[in-house]
């Protein structure tokens, strides 16, 4: 894992001292924070109590809106930037200072909850909204954001919104990307900007202080251990890849078993050697086939195309190298008579949080009474893409029986408002308050 960065904090020791003396009174408004969740949820609201607003839906346009709305109300600024990346601004005094970042995600899964990624980004909203309504600025800019795609149900890779702004990857090869329907990000995007032409839009990228996002555990370390508040440590590695597989078709009732390039006997193969070796390898490996798309997809004709994607995590960098080349090696070796191609989609290294980051959540829970714990993220974020830019960090709350990319996901919200209130604590302090 990547060291923690060093801390680059301008103000000296004494002043950081006043400053927390400043900001400790400072609260969020709980029931105002879980009331725009509640409304949030229902843009994209299924049956089954959960969500699926996926990246650069209508719903999620539907998001955009009423984010924007809020935020306006409070006096702050929405804007842009090619990339679909929403940005809510609280302005600061000093025009020089480098902005401070603070957000999430608002796309889910299909069958997502209300919590995942939209509470960052909700949280942020409400800092910059109580800063505002109290008439206190900040030094520098303080910057809500909601990230594009996070989530790669809908596009993938996931994580295109941070990885464009972070200079990870190349917006125009990212808007090639086609949705299962055929659509392509870029004629999404398009969509988006064109549902907000009077919104300041700039190019991706720009320098920032630091970034700090808040978000449900997605794990059941902190219900279990009993704290409130997740100091995060840094993010375990994760490789994802999309696997396809081509055989032919054939008619079910009279092509012989011996004479059959059957894609899907292929895919089962092909699964059960993964699960077997990788899934099996030790107690904190996370392998995951979370899609499969067969083709004709028809009840009396042999598969003659299979497409799966995979999710391999792991904390330990050489451990994910080894798995990810065995991972290779297993589906070239199980997939006669078919062909098999194995398309690396995301390569993403652990990385460590900025440590005094990591100090200033500590102390915020400490002064507000609220049993913390540090820990690692099992579950990737955009916090990830921020790290390598400027001290980023993570602020966790728990969620009920670890359970998150599901309906049933649960956050309670008196644990939303310590989440919410120790942000603000940190991101007071950071930015400064004249």
């Amino acid at each position: 894992m990547a060291a923690a960065r060093p801390a680059r904090d301008p103000q000296p020791d004494h002043e950081d001292e006043l400053m927390a003396t400043t900001t400790a009174s400072l609260r969020i408004n709980g029931d105002r924070l879980w009331d725009r969740l509640m409304t949030l949820a229902q843009i994209g609201a299924t049956q089954a109590g959960g969500v699926n607003r996926q990246a650069l839906s209508d719903e999620e346009i539907a998001a955009w809106r009423q984010v924007i709305a809020w935020a306006e109300a409070s006096g702050l600024v929405a804007s842009t930037d090619d990339a679909g990346n929403l940005f809510i601004t609280l302005r600061g005094s000093d025009p020089g200072a480098l902005p401070l970042l603070s957000g999430s995600h608002l796309d889910s899964q299909p069958t997502g909850g209300k919590f995942d990624g939209v509470y960052g980004v909700a949280a942020a909203l409400e800092v910059l909204t109580v800063l505002a309504e109290q008439g206190l600025r900040p030094r520098c800019d303080v910057v809500a954001v909601a990230w594009m795609n996070e989530e790669g149900s809908r596009f993938a890779p996931g994580m295109m919104g941070s990885e464009i702004f972070a200079g990870v990857r190349e917006l125009a090869v990212l808007r090639e990307v086609r949705d299962a329907a055929g659509v392509t990000v870029g004629t999404a995007l398009d969509a988006l900007h064109a549902a907000f032409p009077a919104l300041p839009r700039h190019r991706p990228g720009f320098a920032f202080g630091a970034y700090v996002e808040a978000h449900i555990e997605q794990g059941p370390v902190l219900e279990a251990a009993g704290a409130t508040i997740g100091v995060v440590t840094g993010i375990q590695g994760k490789k994802t890849y999309e696997v396809e597989l081509r055989g032919d078709k054939g008619h079910a009732g009279t092509l012989a078993m011996a004479e059959r390039r059957d894609a899907l006997a292929a895919f089962a193969r092909i699964a059960s050697a993964l699960y077997a070796d990788i899934g099996g390898h030790d107690a904190l490996v996370k392998f995951t086939i979370g899609q499969l798309r067969i083709e004709p997809n028809a009840p009396s004709v042999v598969p003659e195309r299979a497409v799966l994607r995979i999710d391999l995590r792991h904390p330990d960098a050489a451990v994910l190298n080894t798995l990810g080349a065995r991972l290779v090696a297993l589906c070239e070796a199980h997939a006669a008579p078919c062909e098999v191609h194995v398309r690396p989609l995301v390569d993403a290294p652990g990385n460590g949080f900025d440590a005094a980051l990591q100090d200033s959540i500590e102390a915020a829970a400490h002064r507000l009474a609220l049993p913390s714990l540090r820990l690692l993220s099992a579950a990737g974020h955009d916090a990830r893409h921020m790290a390598p830019l400027a001290p980023s960090a993570m602020v966790f709350i728990p969620c009920r029986g670890g359970v998150s990319h599901a309906e049933h996901e649960w956050a309670e919200p008196a644990h939303v408002a310590a989440g919410a209130n120790v942000l603000l604590q940190v991101l007071a302090a950071r930015a400064g308050l004249d």
